[in-house]
C-alpha cells in the first residue's frame, strides 16, 4: 500500500550531522541584503532568499559554500570523510532484503555503484556469505545512458496469478533525490523498462496497481488537482495507453487536506480498493469501494485505520469511546471488517499501552500478530495468537538498551507463512539479522537463526551504555540514552554530541553508530578524551506513544524544548560535560529543535548543527511543503496561533534579546537546494539574518541536490556527515 510522504527523522547514522567556523559576515553578503532590500518587507528583508534558484540567492549560496569548505575541507576532515566512507561503502554490509514470491530483492550502493543496483537472489544463495544476485536495474547505467543523475526512490511490484512468477513493477527515479518521482514500468523477464508501458511525468506522486493494465494515480495533473501541501487532491484509474488527463477522476477530497490516495489490497480472497482522505497529520477518513461507491469506516478521523485480510486494526491518538467502552491512546483495536461496515463490529483490545510502554509497529504471519513495543525506549517483542483468544506472549531476547524489530517473510507463502525477520541491534552493538518461525505450540516460537552478521565498525573496548532520566520544567522525567568510555572523568571536560527530534510521534532508540564512531567517539582531543554521544527522548516524539507525542503539539510545543534543554542541564549538572564541551544536532523537525536551541537556550551549549530545518514559523505554511504540518504546529494565519508559534519561530526569536552574558553558540545551518519538503529557503534566511546581526561563528552550507536527505549517495552523505562532525569537534573539543 502507498503511504503519505510524512515527515520523519533520519536513520541513526544520518541524524547526526554537524558544522561551522569563526569569522565576521562577509561584506558581500551585507552588500547584497542591502540591494534587495527595496524588494522586502520591512519585517523581513531577507525574503529574496526564498527565491529557489534565481541568480542572486544562488549567488549567495555558493558563495556561503566556498567559505564553509575554505575552512573545514583540510586533512582532518578527508580522514573523518574517508573513514565515514569506508564504513557506508563496506561490501560486509547487510544486504536487507524483501520476499517476492520465489526471489529476496534488494537495494545496494556501494562505492562501484554510487547510484545503486536494483537486484535479486534466492534463499539458498542469499544464506551464503556471498550471494549471486542478479541485477534487474543498474541505476548509474541508467543515469549515464540518459542524462538524468536518476536517484532510486523504491518499486512497487504487480502481484502475479496464483503459481506464477513476478514479472511487473513500477520502478521509482528521483531526479534530484527529492520527494518527486518519475514511475515507469518494467518488465523482470527483459530487464527494460516496458516500451509504451506506464510512465508518470516527476512529481509528487502515489501510485498502485489495481490490476495488470490499471493503475490508480494520485498526481499532479494541472489546475486544481493539489492540495495546499503540495500533495495530490485527486485520484484518477489511468488505464494502459490512455493519456493520464483523460482518465477517470475516482476520489477527491478537500483542498485544505493533505493528500489523497487510493489502493487495491489484491490479497487473495480478499480484493478490494481503499480510499484514503488524508487529512491532516493526524486526522484522516478511509473509504471502502463497494460496487460503485466509496463506504466510509465511521469511526473518529483521529483513529488510525488499516486493513488486514478480514480485520480492520485501529490505533487511537485521542481515547475513544465506543459502545461504553473507552480505548485509550495507543492501544490496539480489531474488529471485523464486515461487521464493522454492518454496524454489528464487536471491538477487540489486543494491547493497551501503560505509562512505561509504547506500541511502535504490528505485522502479521499467516496466522498471528508480530507487535514491536518500548519499554521505556528499549525494545519488546510480543507475539499475539488470535486462536488462542488473542493471548500475548513475550518473544524472549534478552537484549536491554538495544533495539530489535520483528516482522514478516511472507504470510502468504504456505512453506514459509508462520516464518519471521528479527534485527537486533544497539549503539555499540552491530546489526545481526535473524530468522525464526512461529510456532503452534506453548513455546509460541523457534529460536530465531542469524542469517547475516555484520562486523564492527569501530573499536567500542571500552565504552558503554547507560541510560538517565532528567527533570523537565514541569516535573516530567525525560530519558536519555549516554554512550560514553568507561569511568568517565566527571569534570565537565567531555567533548558530548547530543541528537534529537521530538516531533510528528517519532522515536530515537538505539542504532549502531557505525559512522560516528570513527566520526565521533573515537577521536580524541589533546588531553586523550574520546568523544560521548547522548540521544535525547523528548516529548513531541513517540517514545510513551500517543501521550508523549501530543503532550508537545502547538501551543505546548515548549515542552519538547524544555526537555532537551533539561537533559543538557543534566549532563552539565554530572559533570559530564560543560557548555564549551556540548554539541547539538537535529535535521527537519529536529532542525527546528536546534533552532530554538540556537535563540532559546544558546548558554547550554558550545556549537549546534541544523540540518534541513524549519525555522521561519511565520511563513512555513506557505514553503514546500510546509502546510502540511499546521495539525503538528499550528497556523501562523490565525492569530490566536501566530501568538504561540511566534514563540517556538527561530528566525524571530532573533529579534529577542539574548539572556545577560550569553552569546550564541558556533552553529552551521545547511540544507539541500533539491529539497521540495522543507526546502533550503529557511535555512539560508536564518543564516543570512545571523550574519547580518554581526554573529560571527556561524557558517552555512547547502548541497545541491540530495533532497530532504540532503544527500543522494554514499559519497555525499560521507561529506555531509564528515562536515558536521568536524565542525562539532574543532568548536568542542580542541
Amino acid at each position: 500500500m502507498s503511504t503519505p510522504p510524512l515527515e520523519t527523522p533520519a536513520s541513526a547514522s544520518l541524524a547526526e550531522m554537524t558544522g561551522s567556523s569563526e569569522a565576521p559576515a562577509s561584506d558581500a553578503l551585507v552588500q547584497h541584503a542591502q540591494a534587495q532590500a527595496s524588494k522586502n518587507t520591512p519585517e523581513d528583508p531577507f525574503l529574496w532568499l526564498e527565491e529557489l534558484d534565481s541568480d542572486q540567492a544562488m549567488d549567495w549560496v555558493v558563495g556561503q559554500n566556498d567559505r564553509t569548505e575554505a575552512e573545514l575541507f583540510d586533512a582532518d576532515f578527508a580522514a573523518t570523510k574517508d573513514a565515514i566512507l569506508t564504513v557506508l561503502d563496506a561490501a560486509d554490509r547487510i544486504p536487507m532484503v524483501t520476499k517476492r514470491g520465489e526471489h529476496y530483492y534488494n537495494f545496494w550502493r556501494d562505492s562501484q555503484h554510487p547510484k545503486g543496483l536494483w537486484r535479486r537472489t534466492s534463499w539458498e544463495s542469499y544464506q551464503q556469505q556471498e550471494p549471486e544476485w542478479e541485477v534487474l536495474l543498474d541505476v548509474d547505467a541508467l543515469a549515464a545512458a540518459e542524462g538524468i543523475d536518476w536517484v532510486y526512490a523504491g518499486a512497487q511490484m504487480l502481484r502475479p496469478k496464483a503459481g506464477t512468477e513476478y514479472t511487473r513493477a513500477l520502478v521509482k527515479l528521483s531526479p534530484d533525490g527529492g520527494d518527486q518521482v518519475r514511475v515507469r514500468e518494467f518488465d523482470l523477464p527483459t530487464l527494460a523498462f516496458v516500451p509504451g508501458g506506464f510512465d508518470l511525468p516527476v512529481a509528487k506522486t502515489n501510485v498502485s496497481w489495481a490490476d495488470a493494465d490499471t493503475l490508480f494515480v494520485a498526481t499532479d495533473v494541472g489546475e486544481g488537482s493539489l492540495t495546499l501541501s503540495s500533495y495530490a487532491r485527486t485520484v484518477r484509474r489511468l488505464s494502459r495507453g490512455q493519456e493520464l488527463a483523460e482518465a477517470e477522476e475516482i476520489f477527491a477530497i478537500d483542498q485544505s487536506h493533505v493528500l489523497a490516495y487510493v489502493s487495491h489490497d489484491s490479497t487473495p480472497g480478499f480484493e478490494r480498493d481503499v480510499a484514503h482522505d488524508v487529512i491532516d497529520f493526524y486526522n484522516s477518513k478511509t473509504y471502502v469501494r463497494s460496487g460503485a461507491q466509496w463506504v466510509h469506516l465511521d469511526v473518529p478521523t483521529d483513529v488510525g485505520v488499516s486493513l488486514h485480510r478480514d480485520w480492520v486494526i485501529f490505533s487511537p491518538q485521542t481515547p475513544w469511546t465506543r459502545e461504553g467502552v473507552t480505548h485509550i491512546p495507543g492501544s490496539l483495536v480489531l474488529a471485523e471488517l464486515d461487521g464493522l461496515m454492518a454496524g454489528t463490529a464487536a471491538l477487540r483490545e489486543i494491547f493497551v499501552p501503560t505509562e512505561s510502554t509504547s506500541l511502535q509497529s504490528i505485522d502479521f504471519t499467516a496466522s498471528h500478530i508480530l507487535l514491536n513495543v518500548l519499554q521505556d525506549v528499549s525494545s519488546q517483542i510480543l507475539i499475539c495468537d488470535p486462536a488462542r483468544d488473542f493471548a500475548l506472549r513475550a518473544l524472549d531476547i534478552g537484549a536491554p538498551l538495544h533495539s530489535f524489530s520483528i516482522s514478516a517473510v511472507d504470510d502468504e507463502d504456505p512453506e514459509c507463512g508462520e516464518d519471521f525477520w528479527l534485527t537486533l541491534t544497539g549503539f555499540l552493538t552491530p546489526t545481526t539479522l535473524a530468522r525464526g518461525t512461529v510456532c503452534s505450540d506453548a513455546a509460541y516460537a523457534a529460536t530465531p537463526l542469524p542469517v547475516k552478521s555484520a562486523p564492527a565498525r569501530f573499536d567500542a573496548e571500552g565504552f558503554e551504555v547507560t541510560q538517565h532520566f532528567a527533570v523537565s520544567d514541569d516535573g516530567t522525567r525525560v530519558p536519555y540514552f549516554q554512550v560514553s568510555p568507561h569511568e568517565l572523568p566527571l569534570d565537565g571536560k567531555n567533548p558530548v554530541l547530543m541528537n534529537g527530534y521530538g516531533g510528528f510521534q517519532a522515536s530515537l532508540t538505539p542504532s549502531y553508530l557505525g559512522a560516528l564512531g570513527p566520526g565521533w567517539l573515537v577521536r580524541r582531543t589533546e588531553q586523550g578524551r574520546r568523544g560521548s554521544y547522548v540521544v535525547a527522548n523528548i516529548r513531541g516524539g513517540g517514545e510513551y506513544g500517543p501521550r508523549w507525542h501530543r503532550a508537545a503539539l502547538r501551543e505546548n510545543r515548549h515542552r519538547a524544548y524544555e526537555d532537551f534543554a533539561a537533559i543538557a542541564r543534566d549532563l552539565i549538572n554530572r559533570g559530564v560535560t560543560s557548555r564549551e564541551h556540548l554539541a547539538a544536532t537535529g535535521r527537519s523537525n529536529g532542525g527546528l529543535l536546534m533552532g530554538n536551541m540556537i535563540t532559546g537556550y544558546p548558554e547550554l551549549f558550545g556549537a549546534i548543527s541544523c540540518g534541513v530545518p524549519l525555522l521561519d514559523m511565520r511563513r512555513y505554511t506557505r514553503l514546500a511543503a510546509g502546510h502540511s504540518w499546521i495539525a503538528e504546529y499550528g497556523d501562523p494565519d490565525v492569530p490566536t496561533d501566530w501568538e504561540f508559534v511566534r514563540t517556538f519561530s527561530p528566525y524571530h526569536r532573533l529579534d529577542d534579546a539574548l539572556p545577560e552574558g550569553a552569546t550564541y553558540p558556533a552553529s552551521l545551518i545547511w540544507s539541500a537546494t533539491s529539497d521540495d519538503r522543507v526546502g533550503p529557503v529557511q535555512a539560508r534566511k536564518m543564516a543570512a539574518k545571523m550574519m547580518d546581526m554581526g554573529v560571527g561563528n556561524v557558517r552555512y552550507h547547502e548541497s545541491l541536490d540530495g533532497g530532504h536527505a540532503g544527500a543522494s549517495d554514499n559519497g555525499a552523505t560521507a561529506t555531509m556527515l564528515a562536515t558536521s562532525y568536524e565542525f562539532l569537534w574543532r568548536h568542542v573539543a580542541e
